[in-house]
């Protein structure tokens, strides 16, 4: 108990630190004060990421650093139990799909579901049902907490980082109301591939349940996707105030779809109901045919509505990597196809259970409420992809 109020107050502490952020609408700076920029803010993540590694003897670093291998894109992993209360471990498609592996206790048929990319694994399910690579955030001293909580700072934008505390403490209110599976912080896991540098890739992964963050830093290139954010309960008490997690993924959508017009919505809204990820881990490099209204039939207002939401994904990352990223979404946005199912209304002051995809020639964003817990306005699960980007291949494998 005493080691809990430990990890609960260090992450109090965290939460309260506060980040000089660049304005939403910054003005306009050209392509090489772009890359500036980011090279700068590669030079601040190689600095966070050899810190935090430096708190680590040698057997403790095997355990958390990695080699970074470049691929394409990530691949299906398949876990299971071999018994109703073991560990999950990696399995083929035949050995999920076997008739043992069906048995009380033992997992979904298929088994359960991540996505391998190199040696890191990330899912939308449990980490004890899905285990992640790396070290869990328990099993850290207090330096090293401080010392990934640092990195993760400075990886991501100040409106990102927030999101990623507000996640984590979903999660631990979900711990603290009794799980059956791993939850809570301290089973949140960080890992780093390959050598932090200037000029060379590598990687930081960091995630639980309802968080997965896969960040590809290559020279002054900073990469985000996949990344999948969630929340379980997407409602919860923190220091006598109420938290709604991926409260701005929902109010924006709402937002945009009360902007649009009847005929917009007819468009918008499709004939049959979605409710789960179409593309969640394990699914990367597949197509998906667009549906919905095209970016085209927007208005200027509305397009304005819909990059609003789509930066609650990409402006996680920071600023100095999310710059370019926000500009390219843009410059796509009249063959960007705004998808929605379900319920066109919300309770104040939750988030609905309507589904809804944005997805471009670069961009892939899922919003799922889920039915398991019985509420699926208290429970989603989001993705977000940029099928020219995975993992940073446009850069690492250019």
């Amino acid at each position: 108990m005493h080691k809990r109020f430990l990890m609960a107050g260090f992450f109090l502490l965290a939460a309260s630190v506060a980040r000089t952020n660049a304005p939403a609408r910054a003005a306009p700076v050209s392509a090489a004060s772009e890359e500036a920029m980011s090279a700068s803010q590669t030079q601040r993540a190689v600095a966070a990421a050899t810190a935090f590694l430096a708190t680590f003897d040698a057997r403790g670093r095997a355990a958390v650093q990695f080699p970074f291998v470049a691929e394409k894109h990530g691949m299906l992993a398949r876990f299971r139990r071999s018994t109703p209360d073991g560990p999950s471990v990696p399995v083929t498609d035949a050995q999920a799909a076997a008739p043992a592996a069906r048995g009380p206790g033992m997992g979904p048929p298929g088994g359960f579901i991540g996505e391998r990319y190199g040696a890191a694994v990330w899912s939308n399910f449990p980490v004890s049902d899905v285990p992640r690579p790396g070290v869990r955030m328990g099993q850290l001293t207090g330096a090293q907490r401080a010392a990934c909580m640092h990195l993760l700072e400075v990886l991501l934008s100040a409106k990102g980082y927030r999101k990623v505390l507000d996640i984590m403490g979903s999660d631990q209110a979900l711990a603290d109301s009794g799980t059956p599976f791993a939850s809570g912080r301290a089973v949140y896991t960080i890992a780093l591939f390959g050598t932090p540098s200037a000029t060379a890739p590598w990687m930081v992964q960091f995630g639980g349940h309802h968080l997965g963050l896969n960040l590809v830093i290559d020279g002054a290139h900073g990469a985000m996707t996949p990344t999948l954010t969630g929340a379980q309960p997407a409602v919860y008490q923190a220091d006598g105030k109420t938290v709604r997690v991926l409260a701005g993924e929902n109010d924006k959508a709402f937002a945009l779809l009360n902007a649009l017009d009847a005929t917009q919505r007819r468009q918008a809204i499709l004939p049959y109901a979605v409710d789960d990820l179409v593309s969640g881990p394990g699914h990367d490099g597949e197509t998906l045919v667009p549906e919905g209204i095209r970016g085209a039939a927007l208005t200027p207002a509305q397009k304005d509505l819909l990059m609003d939401v789509i930066g609650e994904w990409a402006g996680i990352i920071d600023d100095a990597y999310a710059a370019p990223r926000l500009k390219e979404i843009r410059d796509d946005l009249d063959e960007t196809w705004f998808a929605w199912s379900g319920p066109v209304t919300h309770p104040q002051g939750r988030n609905g259970s309507s589904y809804y995809r944005i997805q471009g020639p670069r961009l892939l964003i899922e919003f799922s409420p889920q039915g398991v817990g019985g509420d699926a306005t208290m429970h989603v699960h989001t993705v977000y992809r940029d099928p020219t980007n995975s993992y940073g291949s446009r850069f690492t494998l250019r």
